[in-house]
């Protein structure tokens, strides 16, 4: 089907899990919905929550798989062979323990770094040349044990930087549909708070 994009915001499913660090992509995905004014549907044949944006001609497929992040793959994949997408046209927005809080990192493609849902994306793709959008949430003390932290929430000041991080990251959502990934590629690094509506 042409036109058609698809971004994947991953993240657990349920009250317990809402707006903890790796919930990082449904914030992102929510964020986007609310700008774009499009309503979230429950699509159950994919498994997944569904929104859908029209931006300059192209349609625009935000989701949140509701299948727990380490099966995330199995409702990408879904989408996938349903709307016939290349991989070009497919973005993943997930949280990133190697990268501090307040770094934003969009590749065309790379490694999982050990994420089980991008894991998961790359076994039922069968490939791992799609888009990912890293949004960085820390790492306490070095350990690399962190499912505590993963699944905890944001304290003040990190939700301080997350706002700042949402607003980068869906700029650079919008420049990737709009312009192409070398151009929102631009937009890594680190987020300043206090520079952050100089980049708006």
């Amino acid at each position: 089907m042409e036109n058609v994009f698809l971004i994947v915001g991953l993240g657990n499913p349920g009250a317990d899990y809402a707006k903890t660090r790796h919930n990082a992509g449904f914030l992102l995905v929510e964020k986007l919905a609310a700008d774009w004014k499009c309503d979230w549907t429950v699509e159950k044949k994919f498994r997944a929550r569904v929104a859908k944006a029209d931006r300059s001609g192209k349609r625009a497929l935000l989701c949140q798989p509701q299948t727990f992040m380490n099966l995330s793959g199995e409702t990408v994949g879904a989408l996938a062979n349903f709307y016939q997408l290349p991989l070009a046209r497919i973005l993943v927005v997930a949280d990133d323990a190697d990268l501090p809080v307040g770094t934003v990192r969009l590749r065309a493609g790379g490694s999982s770094g050990g994420h089980h849902g991008l894991e998961s994306i790359e076994q039922h793709l069968t490939s791992r040349e799609f888009a990912r959008l890293k949004l960085g949430i820390g790492r306490r003390d070095g350990l690399r044990e962190i499912t505590d932290h993963v699944l905890g929430r944001f304290d003040a000041a990190e939700t301080k930087t997350l706002e700042k991080v949402l607003e980068r990251a869906s700029k650079q959502v919008e420049t990737w549909l709009d312009a192409g990934i070398e151009n929102a590629m631009q937009l890594n690094g680190v987020v300043d708070s206090d520079n952050e509506e100089n980049k708006k």
